[in-house]
């Protein structure tokens, strides 16, 4: 990177946060190892400058975290990526499915195959948030029951195991590997993953994932010693727009106990470092310095587009995603092949493999929905400043 793409990413950081849009942002881009960090603004109205070493909420970017660990032991044969789940979730045995996402939850069909691992990976196994279902009576049954936790807040003191046996009550929106609905299978593969290894999910991780990449500042909780370095999460207000505490900071956080139920939907802090340190796994096709933590053919089949023109034509989510981008395991991809993915909070998280370039951009803003104006122009900035140093 040069001094004009640097400055191009500044820019288009200085334009948001002047505009009130976020308080502060850290952007990091590596590109062919070549390491760049761009900080604007502050942690709040009342608080000092972001750092490098800032610890974000990263919200929906554990989702391909978790899935890398997912790999690791289908690599180990302790899953099998086509065989059912009733082994390790007898929740989830001899599901039924609902006829239509508008009917009654007792007007139901039974299952034509079981949940896979493959389907908890692309959020193809039956069960998400209802994008456009309106006041749907399925929809009522599941806020009832608590299994949508909206923003990522670890506030819920559920272990994951009654989480789970309440989701195990309602029927699937849609037959397994059939549809596609968004997040909830990912926090379904967090509680896989601790049942088949016999560990909790954050030790899964932290053995498998954080120690070997030297990701020391990402987990489910902040230690004491580290609160500091937690700046405060905000929302806009639905009304003015104006911007409200959504988690407090530092000391204050809802992130500074060791959570109940660990979300591999959204419940990480990470810094833009660990970040880096993961992107560089996957640009490696799985490799990190001497030691393979995944096979080339995981992380191909894990940052490539998995789903039919049905799923993508019968998904409910955000209107024309699907027309830009699939979905791998855990992430998006692009038919360009760049892939990543963003947190609620206000995090973006890519990796272009042809340019051999990182981007990660971190604010604590939530109610940024996917493809947000800051998102685009960050890697509109981005790309400028690649072709501008192309050789």
């Amino acid at each position: 990177m040069n001094e004009l793409s640097t400055a191009q990413v500044s820019d288009v950081l200085s334009r948001y946060v002047e505009a009130g849009q976020a308080p502060g942002a850290v952007a990091l881009v590596s590109r062919r190892g070549d390491v760049t960090v761009e900080k604007v603004g502050v942690t709040g109205p009342d608080g000092g400058p972001l750092g490098r070493d800032t610890i974000f909420r990263i919200g929906a970017i554990t989702m391909p975290i978790v899935s890398a660990a997912a790999l690791m032991l289908a690599e180990e044969d302790r899953l099998g990526l086509d065989d059912p789940v009733d082994l390790w979730l007898p929740e989830l045995a001899s599901r039924r499915v609902i006829r239509t996402v508008t009917a009654d939850p007792d007007d139901t069909v039974p299952a034509k195959s079981p949940v896979t691992l493959r389907h908890l990976l692309t959020n193809s196994w039956g069960f998400g948030l209802f994008f456009g279902a309106g006041d749907a009576p399925l929809r009522r049954a599941a806020n009832e029951l608590r299994i949508m936790n909206g923003p990522p807040v670890p506030e819920s003191s559920d272990s994951p195991d009654e989480w789970l046996r309440r989701l195990g009550t309602l029927p699937l929106v849609h037959q397994p590997g059939e549809g596609w609905t968004y997040s909830t299978g990912a926090d379904v593969l967090g509680i896989l993953l601790a049942r088949a290894s016999g560990q909790p999910l954050e030790q899964v991780l932290q053995e498998r994932v954080f120690d070997p990449l030297g990701m020391a500042d990402t987990g489910f909780f902040v230690p004491a010693e580290k609160l500091d370095r937690v700046p405060p999460a905000f929302a806009p207000d639905p009304r003015s727009g104006e911007l409200h505490v959504y988690d407090p900071g530092q000391w204050g956080t809802e992130w500074r106990e060791r959570p109940t139920y660990p979300s591999a939907a959204g419940g990480l802090v990470s810094t833009v470092d660990d970040l880096l340190a993961f992107g560089q796994l996957l640009l490696a096709g799985g490799r990190v310095g001497a030691d393979r933590l995944l096979t080339r053919r995981s992380v191909a089949d894990m940052t490539s587009d998995q789903l039919t023109p049905h799923q993508k034509a019968t998904a409910r989510f955000f209107p024309g995603f699907f027309e830009q981008y699939g979905w791998g395991f855990g992430l998006a991809v692009t038919p360009s092949g760049r892939f990543g993915w963003d947190g609620g909070l206000g995090t973006s998280f890519w990796v272009d493999p042809t340019s051999e370039t990182i981007g990660i951009l971190m604010t604590q803003r939530a109610g940024m929905p996917i493809q947000s104006d800051l998102y685009r122009d960050f890697w509109a900035a981005l790309g400028q400043g690649l072709r501008a140093t192309a050789p």
